[in-house]
C-alpha cells in the first residue's frame, strides 16, 4: 500500500456560495487501507468538502483525484459510479422495502424471463453481511430498523457497488455504546480489506480509538494532518478552535443557596429505585453513569413526562403532581431533552416560534398570540445565547446542531425557570459551541439558577459540576463533591461490581 496512489487527494479545493466562502483551501490525502479522521468545528468546511467529494457540489478551484486520476463529478450518481460512498448520520431508506431490496434497489439481479431473482438478492445480501461481520436478516422490512442497522445497510450497499472510498459523516452521534463498537469493527474490516475510510466526528476519543490519521480544518482551510498517535486531544482542540482545552469548561464561581429541587424515594419498577437527591440554587449537579443506567429516565420522571410508582418531587417546598409536565413548568421546572430534534424542536418552524413555544400563553392577549411580543422574546433570548441565524423567521432545520441546541435552551430559559434540567447538553455539537454552552450554564448557575446536568461525556461532568451523582442500574450509588470527583472515582462507582459505594446524595 505504501507506493500506491492515494485513494483520494484534494489539494487547495475552494467552494463559495455567493459572497460566502464555505471552503477556502480544502486539502485531504486518504491512503487505501486506512481510516482517516476529519475534524473541526461546525462551519469549518467539513460538510462542504464531503459534498464536493460526493458530487453534490462542484468545486470552484483546486484538485480532486481518485486513485491518482483527476475527477470532476457533476452529481452524486457519478461519484457513486466512481466508487465513492457517503454514509450519513441518519440514512434514508425505503421503509416499505426489505433490507435486501434496499441494497439492490434499481439493479436487482434478474432470472428467467427477466424477472427479479429474489433468492439471488437475498443470498447476495447475506454474503455482504457475513463479510461485514454482522447478523442482519435480508428479508426484514426496513421500517423500524435502528439508525445503526440503517447505516450497516448503506455500507453493505456501498460494498456491493465496489466502493473504494467510504465517508462516514458523524455516524456515531445517535448510537449506543454497543452499536458504536459494532460500527468500529465494520470500519476496521473495511480498512483491512484495503478500502479507504474517512471518519468525521466531534468525539475525539473515538478518533483516537479508531483512526490512523487525523486532518484538522478551521474556517474553511486545512490546518494540519498527523498520525493519530502523534497528536493529543488537547492539541487537536487547540488547532480546531484556536484556544486551549482548559477553556472548554469555564467555571464561574458561585455559592450554593437554598435547596430548590428535592427528590425523595423516587421509584419506577424496572427502571430506577429509591432515588433521592437535592439541587440547590446556584449549583450544577451532574448525573453521571453508563448508558442505560437510568439517568434520562430519572430526569423525565422528575419533570413529569414519565410517571413513577413511588416517591415525591418538591420544587421550592411545594410537591409536584406526578406525570404533569404542565404543572412542573408552571412551578419553575424546565427540561432540555436528550434528543433536541425529536423532542426539543419543531424543525420546520422558525426560530421565533421555537423560542416562544412554551411561553405563548404568557405572550397572548385574549387568546391571541401577539407577534411583536413573540419577536421581542425571541430576539432577546437569541441575542443572549448568540444564536447564529439569518433572521428570526429562519427555519430551525437549516441551522447547525449547535445553534439548534441554543434555540432549545432559549425556549426553556424564556420561561424563567428556577431549575433547569439539561440532558446531554452538548451532544453532536462542535467543541467551540460546547464552550459557549458551558459558559452559559456556568453563568446561569452563578446568577442563582439550579442546574441538573446529565452527560455521557465524563470530562464535561467533571469540568462543570459542583457535585456529581453517579447512577448505576437505576440507583444513585455515589455522591461526590467536585474535589472528589476524579475519573477513577466516577467510573469505579458507575461500573457494576464496583468495590465501594458512597451512598445517597444529600
Amino acid at each position: 500500500m505504501q507506493n500506491a496512489a492515494p485513494t483520494l487527494r484534494l489539494e487547495g479545493v475552494a467552494k463559495s456560495f455567493g459572497p460566502v466562502a464555505a471552503l477556502r483551501s480544502g486539502t485531504l490525502v486518504v491512503q487505501p487501507g486506512s481510516i482517516h479522521a476529519l475534524v473541526g468545528e461546525n462551519g469549518a468546511g467539513k460538510s462542504t468538502l464531503v459534498k464536493v467529494v460526493g458530487g453534490v457540489h462542484r468545486r470552484d478551484a483546486g484538485v480532486v483525484e481518485l486513485d491518482g486520476e483527476p475527477v470532476d463529478f457533476t452529481g452524486p450518481a457519478e461519484a457513486k459510479a466512481a466508487g465513492v460512498a457517503v454514509i450519513h448520520q441518519e440514512p434514508a431508506s425505503f421503509p416499505d422495502l426489505t433490507v435486501a431490496e434496499n441494497i439492490y434497489l434499481g439493479r436487482e439481479p434478474l432470472g428467467r424471463f427477466r424477472r427479479i431473482d429474489r433468492r439471488a438478492m437475498r443470498a447476495g445480501a447475506r454474503e455482504l453481511f457475513r463479510d461485514l461481520g454482522v447478523d442482519l436478516d435480508p428479508d426484514r422490512p426496513a421500517e423500524g430498523l435502528s439508525i445503526a442497522d440503517q447505516q450497516i445497510v448503506e455500507i453493505a450497499k456501498a460494498i456491493s457497488l465496489d466502493a473504494r472510498l467510504l465517508v462516514m459523516d458523524e455516524p456515531t452521534a445517535a448510537l449506543s455504546a454497543v452499536e458504536v463498537r459494532r460500527l468500529f469493527a465494520v470500519a476496521r474490516g473495511l480498512r483491512d480489506a484495503g478500502r479507504a475510510v474517512v471518519f468525521i466526528s466531534h468525539r475525539l476519543d473515538e478518533v483516537a480509538d479508531l483512526c490512523d490519521t487525523v486532518t484538522v480544518m478551521r474556517d474553511g482551510e486545512h490546518v494540519s494532518t498527523d498520525p493519530v498517535a502523534d497528536v493529543t486531544a488537547d492539541e487537536l482542540v487547540r488547532r480546531m478552535v484556536g484556544r486551549a482545552v482548559s477553556d472548554l469548561y469555564p467555571k464561574v464561581p458561585s455559592t450554593p443557596g437554598e435547596v430548590v429541587l428535592r427528590v425523595e424515594g423516587l421509584q419506577s419498577t424496572g427502571t430506577f429505585h429509591d432515588v433521592s437527591f437535592e439541587v440547590r440554587a446556584g449549583e450544577i449537579v451532574g448525573l453521571a453513569g453508563l448508558v442505560g443506567a437510568g439517568r434520562s429516565e430519572i430526569a423525565r420522571a422528575v419533570f413529569g413526562v414519565d410517571r413513577y410508582d413511588a416517591g415525591r418531587v418538591t420544587l421550592g417546598g411545594r410537591a409536584l403532581r406526578p406525570g404533569d409536565p404542565t404543572a412542573a413548568i408552571a412551578a419553575g421546572l424546565a427540561l432540555v431533552p436528550e434528543d433536541r430534534r425529536l423532542e426539543g424542536l419543531v424543525t420546520e418552524s422558525s426560530v421565533a416560534r421555537n423560542v416562544s413555544a412554551v411561553s405563548r400563553r404568557r405572550l397572548a392577549r385574549l387568546g391571541i398570540l401577539l407577534p411583536d411580543a413573540e419577536a421581542r422574546l425571541a430576539r432577546d433570548w437569541s441575542g443572549r445565547l448568540a444564536v447564529k441565524a439569518g433572521a428570526l423567521d429562519a427555519v430551525a432545520t437549516t441551522m447547525s446542531g449547535g445553534n439548534q441546541q441554543k434555540v432549545v435552551l432559549a425556549k426553556w430559559l424564556a420561561t424563567g425557570p428556577k431549575v433547569l434540567i439539561v440532558d446531554e447538553p452538548t451532544r453532536g455539537i462542535d467543541v467551540g459551541t460546547k464552550a459557549e454552552v458551558h459558559r452559559l450554564l456556568s453563568t446561569l448557575a452563578a446568577e442563582g439558577l439550579a442546574v441538573l446536568m446529565i452527560s455521557s461525556e465524563l470530562p464535561e461532568v467533571l469540568g462543570m459540576a459542583d457535585r456529581v451523582l453517579v447512577v448505576r442500574e437505576g440507583r444513585i450509588v455515589a455522591a461526590l463533591d467536585r474535589a472528589e470527583a476524579t475519573p477513577e472515582a466516577v467510573m469505579r462507582a458507575a461500573t457494576p461490581g464496583a468495590s465501594s459505594e458512597r451512598g445517597d446524595a444529600a
